[in-house]
Order: C-alpha cells, then sequence, then structure tokens
C-alpha cells in the first residue's frame, strides 16, 4: 500500500527472499495495513541497514519485519539499532543448511536484544503477528482480527463437516 504512511517496515536481505515475505505483505493487505518494503542486506549494505532502523520510527513504523536466509544476521542488527519491535522471519535460501542456520541465528539472540521469531519460510504469521502488535492499540484492527480468527475457525469446522459427509457420519 503506497498512499498512507506505512506503518509496517518489510526487510528482506535480497529480492530472492521477496517469495517467502510477500506473504506477509499479502496478509498486511488483507488487513488493509500500509506498510513498505525494501532490501536492506547487513552484510552488502551495513550502511542502509543503519539508516533504516534508526529512521524507522521517525517516519512512522511501528514494527519492522526482517526476512533473512543463511546467516541471517539482518534481524538481529535491526533489532540492535532500534527500539521498536522486530520479528524475524528465518528463509530457506539457496545457501542455507536446509535453514537451521538462518532459524537459529535470527532465535538465538543475547540478552536485552530480542527478535520475535516465526516458523522457517513463515512469514504469513509474521504478518500476522505485526498487525496484532499494532491491533494493541487499535481498535479497528482488533476487529478485523477477531473476524479473522473467527474465519479459521469456521474453516475447521467446514473441513470436519466435509470429512464427516466423506465418511459417511
Amino acid at each position: 500500500m503506497k498512499d498512507i504512511s506505512p506503518k509496517v517496515g518489510i526487510i528482506m536481505g535480497s529480492k530472492s527472499d521477496w517469495p517467502v515475505m510477500k506473504e506477509a505483505a499479502a496478509f498486511l493487505d488483507d488487513m488493509q495495513v500500509p506498510y513498505e518494503v525494501q532490501i536492506v542486506s547487513a552484510h552488502r549494505t551495513p550502511e542502509r541497514m543503519f539508516d533504516y532502523a534508526r529512521q524507522a520510527r521517525a517516519r512512522g513504523i511501528r514494527v519492522i519485519i526482517a526476512g533473512a536466509g543463511g546467516a541471517a544476521h539482518l534481524p538481529g542488527m535491526v533489532a540492535s539499532l532500534t527500539t521498536l519491535p522486530v520479528i524475524g522471519v528465518p528463509v530457506k535460501s539457496r545457501n542455507s543448511i536446509d535453514g537451521w542456520d538462518s532459524v537459529l541465528s535470527i532465535l538465538q539472540m543475547p540478552a536485552g536484544v530480542p527478535v520475535a521469531t516465526v516458523a522457517l519460510d513463515g512469514a504469513r504469521n509474521a504478518g500476522i503477528l505485526a498487525v496484532q502488535i499494532l491491533a494493541t492499540s487499535d481498535d479497528t484492527l482488533a476487529g478485523l482480527l477477531e473476524q479473522f480468527k473467527e474465519a479459521l475457525k469456521e474453516k475447521i469446522y467446514r473441513q470436519q463437516q466435509d470429512l464427516d459427509e466423506e465418511r459417511d457420519v
């Protein structure tokens, strides 16, 4: 969304992370939460990463979703430079050790520099968590989340009904 000041920053180490990270963007679109998407590499553009993290709050960003593969330093480094909540998305990349290197790099942060970490390639959950954080002070978003959760519940009830019909119960 580009017409309103972004509230969520979606950042990733390279464009190759976008197929995973676009799931966070899709959920934010569904919830009508404005966001921005930037490529900010901790290793290849550290100055850009420093500037992004330090200026995000002043630009109106309230939550940062950071996806990274391999060594996956981006979420932790950004968290060390800002007081905003950072949600890390470990990305299973082509140079990854089955994704475990990314998971552990994001998950095992030192005391004082937390990064909320979602599942490997779990950008959709990162989007959901970002909206939940924003909804703590936004009743409209809280209502949209309630509708979303209700739809999840209804989906399971429909699946049970379909299964019962298949089994002729």
